[in-house]
């Protein structure tokens, strides 16, 4: 093992007090972050000829500096212990380094958001908590939070629309007519009976089912009486769907006490998963499974510590008592942390040495290591099945290889205005986000649309790039090491949406570039998935159930959402008129119609209904459809 001189001169330094440690490799880029009471003793011990976990052993190698940020006084200062576990939390979400513990697949996390400060409330799935009146429930998954929204919405119907609520519509939408909304629009529920039954939907996330069953049935008793058969009905529907909502949930009745969360765990071949209960008024009302990634080699406590951390870093309720499998080395510190994000309400990490609590704890890892089985099967089917199609592609193209690294480029654009290109790739079948790119497409604009001179810019531009970093070799700027290299490598497989006359441009480009022979490069068709290869008259059809073809449809239409994305946040800057004149059959007279029609407000045609906008002279309703889909 050797050290470096300057990371030795670091270690000889570092002060005997409570912080925050932040490790770097040789391009500045932070690859841990960790906490210690002790820093001079806790980073020094990375260091040791004593370890043996290949874990710390490659994080070491790979240290090239090391900075510290000091939070306490002496290692006994608790203040400075808490202040050091805030910290690295701030620190481990912003950065995300390569080897901490973390929350597998965390995109942030979903929520159920109730817009609680308006008049008509809309409940809707959102990844971002922000101060604006809202109340919020979760985290969730994000299949969780799909699926409780869907039972919910059958429960208490609510709106989802961005019409502005009068109660004076002619005519709701078909969620209306579904029984999906309870329609305030057109005055069906009033302010107070629309908003008492999304008090209901919150009352019902947080458990307290008891008091919105009881709630119902004297609402339905009241309607009866007043011999208002029908709202009596709809209160009847929704009790019926609550029970049996209730029934297929496995009733968890634990002797008085607050709200508890139960953390079961389950570690399998370098895999872990975590499954939270959440129990509220001593009923089970969920649970939600959290798979782990970076804990090769970490033991129970460290995975489950850290998952706490993160958890309830996010959540948007923490109880009063949560039960855990194992000790947390600072459980006393967490405590603290936990108290001050409920507002100075106490909570408790207990490990329960027996009775009732000790077997919800064990259920709750049973369940953990169920779903932790299933999910290694389903990673492992997915890896079959990238593997399968990588093959397909191979035999089908006549490749040398299995196509690896394949970059895709599409064209979005409206009437030649805000045209956008973009570049997906996919590593081994999977997407590589921190890969795509988008390119701002200058060289046709104010000239109408021309999609094959687009993609001719789109392409000279990625691969002029790959070329200058071939010949003129720069090194890497510290903390850009990622961004430099995706222009460095050169796919696999190159694919251009569309048929002979995208494939011939991207020929073309690559012959340019002296590149031909090196970058395989195929068009792909929508209309009868027909994929086209230089030099071939015939375009070729994979089976129709060949995975093959799957993986070319998903990456086509990755790259056709993303351009898409990419192509709207232009329009949007464009501004107003633009905006409307993009719109295909919007022209100068027509945007003027509509502005004035509308208080020259964007917003307000946004939210307006297809039926008011085609209310405008010119308009009509095919027109409006095609204008409130752009909006």
């Amino acid at each position: 093992m050797k050290i470096s001189d300057h990371v030795q001169h670091i270690l000889d330094h570092l002060p005997a007090r409570p912080g925050v440690y932040l490790m770097k490799d040789a391009g500045g880029a932070i690859i841990y972050v960790g906490k210690s009471k002790n820093l001079h003793n806790r980073v020094r011990s990375y260091f040791q000829r004593s370890v043996t976990d290949q874990k710390t052993r490659r994080l070491r190698d790979q240290v090239a500096d090391i900075e510290f940020i000091v939070t306490g006084t002496d290692p006994d200062d608790e203040e400075g212990e808490l202040e050091a576990l805030r910290l690295e939390n701030t620190l481990i979400k912003r950065h995300k380094p390569h080897y901490n513990i973390a929350l597998k697949d965390d995109k942030q996390y979903p929520y159920i958001k109730v817009t609680w400060a308006e008049d008509f409330p809309t409940v809707m799935f959102t990844r971002r908590m922000v101060q604006d009146g809202s109340r919020y429930f979760g985290p969730y998954t994000a299949w969780s939070v799909r699926n409780t929204l869907d039972v919910l919405r059958r429960i208490f119907p609510y709106l989802t629309c961005d019409r502005v609520i009068t109660g004076k519509d002619e005519r709701a939408c078909l969620y209306y007519d579904i029984k999906l909304c309870s329609g305030p629009c057109i005055g069906a529920v009033g302010r107070e009976e629309y908003r008492a039954g999304i008090a209901q939907l919150m009352r019902f996330l947080e458990g307290h089912t008891d008091d919105v069953i009881a709630e119902l049935e004297a609402r339905m008793h009241d309607a009866a009486e007043r011999l208002d058969f029908e709202r009596a009905a709809r209160y009847r529907d929704r009790l019926k769907a609550i029970h049996r909502l209730i029934e297929s949930r496995k009733v968890i009745q634990v002797s008085g006490g607050p709200d508890q969360d139960v953390i079961g765990f389950a570690q399998s071949n370098g895999d872990a998963l975590v499954q939270v209960f959440f129990i509220r008024q001593g009923r089970l009302i969920g649970r939600e499974s959290f798979p782990m990634e970076n804990v090769l080699e970490e033991d129970e406590p460290a995975v489950i510590g850290s998952f706490v951390q993160q958890f309830y870093d996010r959540a948007a309720f923490i109880p009063a008592e949560i039960f855990l499998p194992v000790e947390l080395e600072n459980a006393h510190i967490i405590e603290r942390w936990l108290k001050d994000k409920r507002r100075g309400r106490k909570v408790r990490l207990h490990v329960p040495k027996r009775g009732r609590k000790r077997e919800l704890v064990r259920m709750a890892a049973d369940n953990a290591a169920e779903m932790l089985g299933v999910l290694q099967a389903q990673w492992q089917a997915d890896t079959h099945r990238q593997e399968t199609a990588l093959r397909e592609l191979q035999a089908a193209l006549h490749l040398p290889d299995a196509p690896n690294r394949i970059e895709c480029y599409d064209i979005s654009t409206t009437q030649g205005t805000s045209i956008v290109a973009s570049r997906v790739v996919f590593v081994k079948g999977v997407p590589r986000k921190s890969e795509y790119r988008r390119f701002n497409i200058r060289s046709v604009e104010h000239r109408g649309s021309d999609d094959y001179q687009s993609m001719r810019e789109a392409l000279q531009r990625r691969f002029r790039r790959y070329v200058e970093a071939r010949d003129n070799p720069q090194p890497a700027r510290p903390g850009q090491k990622d961004k430099e290299e995706t222009w460095q490598m050169l796919p696999d497989l190159l694919i251009v949406d569309g048929g002979k006359g995208q494939l011939n441009v991207a020929v073309d480009v690559l012959r340019e570039f002296d590149l031909l022979d090196q970058v395989p490069v195929v068009g792909l068709a929508k209309r009868l998935e027909e994929i086209f290869v230089p030099g071939r008259r015939e375009s070729i059809l994979l089976p129709r159930r060949s995975q093959g073809l799957f993986l070319m449809q998903r990456i086509r239409d990755e790259a056709h959402r993303f351009a898409i994305t990419g192509h709207r946040r232009r329009r949007v800057k464009a501004g107003l008129a633009s905006q409307l004149e993009a719109i295909p059959g919007i022209g100068p007279t027509r945007r003027k119609l509509l502005l004035e029609a509308f208080d020259k407000s964007i917003d307000r045609i946004r939210r307006a209904s297809v039926e008011e906008i085609a209310a405008v002279p010119g308009i009509g309703p095919e027109l409006a459809q095609t204008i409130k889909e752009a909006l």
